[in-house]
């Protein structure tokens, strides 16, 4: 899909876009979630949001695929940190989307649920990537998480956001390996220039 075409589809969408936007705001407003004990989460879901509006073109494989990935991007952290189940993100996908739609932006959600661990290596671990790599526009979604996350610890200085640069600057070899299903799928694909940004500001 071009990016004018996909741009075009978010135009078209605007209305139901900032609706499923201040949704997730709110969502995770009531739950009392922030990002780095100083943002409302939504700061965080729209920066991964932004990721995906400035990249999804490049993997986006129809028109109707547009709502269901943007959905998927605010809501990628709905079941994990703000209690829905599975069914309650199915089911506020519907208020915008048909029944096929609403499936595939709830699987996005649930393929980017962390596993239970005690660890940030047990929560994700080989099942919770293989089931990335199995779900349309997950990779995009996930990629777009620690593009936001890896973007946010560059341009905050805390004690938190230095350790997790390292993190992020050791876990990127595999990260991409296990996100990268390497199939000719082209929405699982992972766009080039979004990694090239995630690896400029690691000096990668």
């Amino acid at each position: 899909m071009t990016k004018e075409e996909f741009d075009l589809q978010i135009e078209r969408h605007r209305a139901d876009i900032d609706a499923i936007r201040q949704l997730a705001f709110d969502l995770h407003d009531g739950v009392n979630q922030t990002y780095d004990k100083v943002h409302p989460y939504g700061f965080h879901l729209q920066m991964v949001a932004d990721g995906v509006l400035r990249y999804g073109h490049a993997v986006c494989a129809a028109d109707a695929d547009v709502l269901p990935l943007v959905f998927g991007a605010y809501f990628h952290d709905s079941i994990e940190d703000a209690r829905l189940t599975y069914n309650d993100v199915t089911a506020i996908a519907r208020r915008f989307m048909n029944d096929v739609q609403a499936t595939m932006a709830a699987e996005i959600v649930y393929a980017l649920t962390n596993d239970k661990g005690r660890t940030r290596a047990e929560r994700a671990g080989d099942h919770y990537y293989a089931g990335i790599r199995q779900t349309p526009y997950a990779p995009l979604v996930k990629l777009a998480d620690r593009l936001a996350n890896t973007t946010y610890s560059f341009t905050h200085s805390n004690d938190s956001n230095s350790h997790m640069r390292k993190v992020y600057a050791a876990e990127m070899p595999h990260f991409l390996e296990a996100i990268n299903p390497h199939a000719d799928d082209p929405r699982l694909a992972l766009p080039h220039d979004m990694i090239e940004q995630i690896n400029s500001l690691l000096g990668a």
